[in-house]
């Protein structure tokens, strides 16, 4: 009778333990799919220079203004400082757990925490945090330290970082140096990337009372950088802290060359060109390729002091065009739209504006096997689409569709008749030399634009509508008017894009930017207030997907259903990247397939 006893306890014990997600061993890198490229013993990313000089200083210039330092508030929430928490210029002061290469579509290695431990069925993970990791005043970065930063995120953090412990159904210290997260049936296989993403913040340095109050006070963190000085709206400069603790980290050697960086900040681009011209901007990265040759002709330039290069990437272009609001009436037919879509003259724009040099935009994820074009849909495509009857047109589900090409003229008869006859099908009518609405109301919206260059395409727009009774009216507004009416989204028209970078990897982000929560969350992405049941389906697949085949269905789903719904009007893109900068800076010799990498670039030795 005992050894039955003990028997079936052991098999009970061993039939409960089958239950449980297998653990794998603590790894010192993640990949969304398959396998990190870079082994345990790896020494640094391939695109850095692990031996580059350190010291000198930097001045980067942007336009804009600021008047908050913490990155994570909704208010302020695009007027915060640059270099905080920074994809272009760097995590200067804050850091994230683990550390994205740039040179794969989407693998973390560690940095706060030195390696992770997560389950076969990426229902949880573990971080085991580097023993050596340090506050920037020397305190140590504990696990009391990741359970606030959830916590204050949570009830005083802006989106994303307030929702992701919606995803978390158990979140617990397990040890000296560790902290595990249980994740819960909201959470998809991309959750333990996006947690390993998020920046911490030291308990001991923040008042959760006060969190969500701007503030101009230097806040401590654990990055390479402190800050030293702030003029509001102006400036801000960070010096390197001589005693930080990750310089030695595999994933760090390489980057953060700097003693200093300055960050000034001007009214409009022009005054940030002249700056660069008089040495005070040390890059210039304007995207107009016209516009940038002409900018050149300038002493600097001529002697060899300034230098033009261009970078190649590896990943889709960001899809910049004119966004509408359709969470308003005028907006909300997407028949509508898809008029206003065909009423771009790209071959005039790029035959007198830039040189010939630009593609027309037609896909979110344009040269990548995620994009949908050339590639009819498959059977996973079609299964996905199947609760959505009609929500693709045929010529977009075969792979055909292409936007309407002009003769270049800037009055192509032929599709202006297209765009008319369409919307005249759902009622529209002109009177008058005027579009009415199938109320008789006359159809006009404002576009808002941010620069000369956006005025300029606008124009181009303008001209176009009002060939067919269109009344388009254009207003300029400086960086903090107009952030601040695309965080409230008070605004018919804009030229915004389809998010800050693209990747080969789409993620936990396309929530924000598309995904019917977020139309309704201020201060999202979702600037087009884009709320389709459909495009949620597709994403939550996206996130779900466990075999590559079925990620890349769901991503071409979701590349159908944006490009069906016209949220925007695409323009026009070059995959090269462009910088002029002054001769003393230097870069690494390869370029990731994210392109230049700036926390990369080091200055020559005097």
């Amino acid at each position: 009778m005992g050894r039955v006893l003990v028997w079936l306890i052991t098999a009970i014990s061993l039939f409960t333990l089958s239950l449980r997600p297998a653990m794998s061993e603590p790894k010192h890198a993640i990949a969304m799919q398959g396998e990190p490229a870079l082994p345990p013993d790896y020494t640094h990313f391939d695109y850095v220079n692990p031996d580059a000089p350190k010291g000198g200083n930097i001045t980067y210039c942007v336009v804009g203004s600021f008047d908050n330092l913490n990155p994570f508030i909704l208010k302020s929430l695009r007027t915060t400082a640059r270099g905080m928490m920074d994809l272009t210029y760097g995590n200067l002061v804050f850091e994230p757990l683990m550390q994205r290469n740039y040179d794969e579509a989407f693998s973390l290695y560690g940095l706060l925490a030195d390696s992770a431990d997560m389950d076969s069925e990426r229902k949880s993970i573990e971080f085991h945090l580097n023993p050596n990791a340090k506050w920037s005043d020397g305190e140590p970065v504990t696990p009391e330290d990741v359970l606030f930063t959830y916590d204050v995120f949570t009830d005083k953090g802006r989106p994303p970082y307030n929702a992701r412990m919606s995803l978390i159904a158990k979140l617990e210290k397990t040890g000296d140096h560790s902290v595990r997260f249980t994740f819960n049936d909201k959470a998809n296989r991309e959750t333990p990337m996006i947690i390993a993403l998020t920046p911490i913040l030291p308990k001991h340095a923040f008042d959760k009372e006060t969190f969500d109050k701007t503030t101009l006070k230097p806040l401590i963190g654990s990055g390479p950088y402190t800050i030293a000085q702030v003029a509001p709206g102006q400036r801000i400069v960070f010096k390197r802290n001589p005693d930080y603790w990750g310089k030695d980290v595999p994933a760090k050697r390489g980057f953060d060359n700097y003693d200093q960086i300055t960050i000034e900040y001007f009214l409009n681009a022009n005054a940030k060109l002249e700056a660069f011209k008089k040495g005070l901007c040390a890059i210039d990265d304007d995207g107009d390729p016209v516009k940038r040759e002409r900018d050149l002709d300038f002493p600097a330039f001529h002697r060899g002091d300034v230098v033009s290069e261009t970078f190649d990437t590896g990943i889709p272009p960001v899809v910049t065009g004119f966004l509408f609001n359709t969470r308003l009436p005028k907006f909300s037919n997407p028949v509508v739209r898809r008029a206003l879509g065909m009423l771009y003259d790209f071959e005039w724009a790029n035959k007198n504006l830039f040189g010939g040099k630009y593609t027309r935009t037609m896909s979110y994820w344009q040269n990548s096997e995620l994009s949908a074009l050339g590639h009819p849909a498959d059977d996973r495509e079609k299964a996905l689409l199947a609760p959505y009857p009609g929500r693709v047109p045929p010529d977009v589900m075969d792979g055909t569709w292409k936007p309407p090409v002009t003769d270049g003229s800037g009055q192509d008869r032929k599709v202006l008749k297209t765009a008319f006859d369409l919307l005249k099908s759902i009622g529209y009518h002109v009177q008058d030399g005027t579009m009415l609405d199938p109320d008789g109301k006359p159809f006009a919206f404002e576009i808002l634009t941010a620069s000369q260059d956006e005025e300029r395409l606008a124009g181009i727009y303008q001209r176009t509508l009002e060939k067919i009774g269109i009344n388009v009216s254009i207003r300029s507004l400086d960086g903090d008017q107009i952030q601040s009416r695309k965080q409230r989204f008070d605004f018919e028209a804009l030229i915004g894009s389809s998010g800050f970078n693209n990747s080969l990897s789409p993620g936990f982000e396309q929530l924000g930017r598309w995904s019917s929560e977020a139309a309704k969350a201020e201060g999202s992405f979702n600037l087009a207030g884009v709320a389709d049941p459909a495009v949620d389906a597709a994403i939550d697949a996206m996130l779900r997907a466990r075999s590559k085949e079925d990620y890349v269905a769901a991503v071409r789903v979701l590349d159908r259903l944006l490009i069906s719904g016209n949220y925007m009007v695409p323009m026009q893109y070059n995959t090269q990247q462009w910088l002029a900068y002054w001769n003393y800076l230097e870069h690494p010799k390869k370029t990731p397939i994210f392109g230049y990498q700036l926390p990369t670039w080091w200055r020559k030795p005097n």
